[in-house]
């Protein structure tokens, strides 16, 4: 193969083109190429940190687990995390240099470029093949003097573009046609091949439009791909998780769904457990019915604690875990579990510090310096619910600025990577806990021994759950994808737009 990389660029956010990028990546994988996921601006509140303490958007970890590879902060050297509608942290290469307003961040983007041309060349020169991912529309006429992520970067990379859009909400057509027109002539010829995503029903149907769009865009449709539920890990919150309402399985967990919510993709394995209904909620109702509530990660935990008084869930949090309700916080849902909040820095927040929720002896604060890291540990309980996971090892990473003062009445579970300090915590009766491991759920053991407790207190039976992995979950997952898309896009095409080869039109007014 000649050429070295392909570039999914789609008509808005959220058309699907981060899960198709996992989708080649994992084809490629199957048909033996090395391959690497790449996307030079990611801006989203679930991340990750690598082996090398470096935080990166979650979207390509999941698309090199979808290639074999270790993810590599060089897969996403620009990662933006909104911290409010005006501003976000910027993190360069792993590292945050600050927090800037959208027009500061306008005026700071031209210094990236070589950056993340001399990343991207680094990146492709130990591979086979890079799929690189698009953000948002490439069509963003206000926003295309500062690109650095669209056609920018297809141009910086030589790559051809495959452009996608969205069936689902209607109008595809249009965004197809009005994506592309918008182009200049130079970046509407980078254009090599459309997808369109999400379809329900008789392909047929669809015939006379592609081929009708075929004629007025001079670009072939190579596929046309079914909507089809793949459990993979969000790049955002421009997600349908949200909407989900959990369905009839007996152990009701409630993930507070903050306005900052972050790394939700932790309970993803929670929610397929067959017997855990899992939902997010921003509604107090929903606390006072669930078995389990949990307290997610945010990117802004005084704010979002403020905000939780202020909808009554906080009220309901609290009144639930003093009936002996099963509370869980991880990382920013963590820290409101405890007495206080300190912020004096203003690292999170403009408000310097607010009680916390009282409901474990600790108390927080926030610094400037972020902890980036990998962990492990055992977990640690000789008696309890908890017991039954006693000597688990379970893995993760954390990514959090706060630092916890312990009091006497908090029981250390969880101490990782050798610290004597713990890293998870609980009351003495055992009924509120919280972590800064993000991936704690991903343990089978763990999460089992969360089900089973609400299990037994209802006088059901405990039971085995999915026994699956994180890894094994997301290999089913990974191979199930790339059998959808691979029966559905034209993976012969597909290659030959990578080596540069023309692709014809016409194939949907012969099917």
């Amino acid at each position: 193969m000649r050429g070295k990389s392909l570039m999914i660029q789609g008509t808005a956010s959220s058309v699907g083109k981060s899960v198709l990028c996992a989708a080649l990546l994992r084809i490629m994988k199957q048909d033996g190429l090395r391959c690497a996921p790449f996307k030079a601006q990611n801006m989203a509140l679930n991340s990750f940190a690598t082996s090398e303490g470096l935080e990166m958007g979650r979207a390509q970890v999941v698309q090199a687990e979808a290639a074999g590879i270790e993810p590599s902060v060089r897969m996403n050297p620009v990662l933006l995390k909104p911290t409010s509608d005006r501003r976000s942290q910027v993190i360069v290469n792993g590292k945050s240099i600050g927090t800037m307003s959208a027009a500061e961040y306008e005026r700071f983007k031209p210094q990236l470029r070589e950056m993340i041309r001399s990343v991207y060349g680094r990146l492709e020169g130990g591979v086979d093949a890079v799929v690189i991912e698009g953000a948002g529309s490439p069509a963003e006429i206000n926003l295309k003097q500062g690109d650095i992520v669209n056609m920018s970067m297809a141009k910086s990379a030589d790559a051809p573009v495959i452009l996608v859009g969205d069936i689902n909400p209607g109008g595809v057509f249009a965004a197809l046609y009005g994506t592309v027109k918008l182009l200049d002539e130079e970046e509407q010829a980078r254009i090599k091949g459309i997808v369109i995503n999400k379809f329900r029903g008789d392909v047929r149907i669809l015939e006379s439009g592609l081929d009708r769009i075929e004629q007025l865009l001079g670009i072939p449709v190579i596929g046309v791909i079914p909507w089809t539920e793949i459990d993979l890990e969000d790049e955002d919150s421009v997600t349908d998780r949200f909407e989900r309402s959990g369905g009839a399985a007996p152990v009701k967990v409630a993930v507070v769904h903050l306005p900052h919510i972050s790394n939700f993709t932790d309970f993803n394995l929670l929610s397929a457990e067959p017997d855990a209904a899992l939902c997010y909620t921003a509604k107090a109702q929903d606390i006072r019915e669930a078995d389990v509530v949990i307290l997610p990660g945010t990117k802004n935990t005084i704010e979002d604690l403020e905000w939780m008084r202020a909808m009554g869930i906080a009220e309901q949090v609290v009144r639930h875990a003093r009936e002996g309700g099963l509370t869980i916080g991880i990382c920013g849902g963590y820290q409101m579990l405890g007495r206080a909040l300190f912020d004096p820095q203003h690292v999170e927040s403009a408000i310097p510090q607010t009680e916390g929720l009282g409901l474990l002896d600790f108390s927080v604060t926030f610094r400037a310096e972020k902890t980036t890291v990998q962990a492990a540990g055992a977990i640690r309980a000789e008696s309890g619910w908890l017991s039954r996971c006693d000597g688990t090892v379970v893995d993760g990473y954390e990514i959090h600025s706060g630092v916890n003062d312990f009091g006497p009445e908090c029981i250390p579970f969880l101490s990782l990577n050798g610290r004597t300090e713990p890293d998870g915590i609980m009351n003495p009766e055992g009924s509120v806990m919280g972590s800064y491991l993000h991936g704690i759920f991903d343990s089978e053991p763990f999460r089992r021994a969360v089900v089973n407790r609400v299990r037994t207190e209802k006088g059901m039976a405990e039971r085995a759950g999915t026994a699956l992995t994180a890894a094994q979950f997301r290999e089913k997952e990974f191979d199930r994808l790339a059998a959808v898309v691979r029966q559905n896009l034209d993976m012969d095409a597909v290659y030959r737009i990578m080596r540069g080869e023309d692709v014809p039109c016409g194939r949907w007014s012969h099917a």
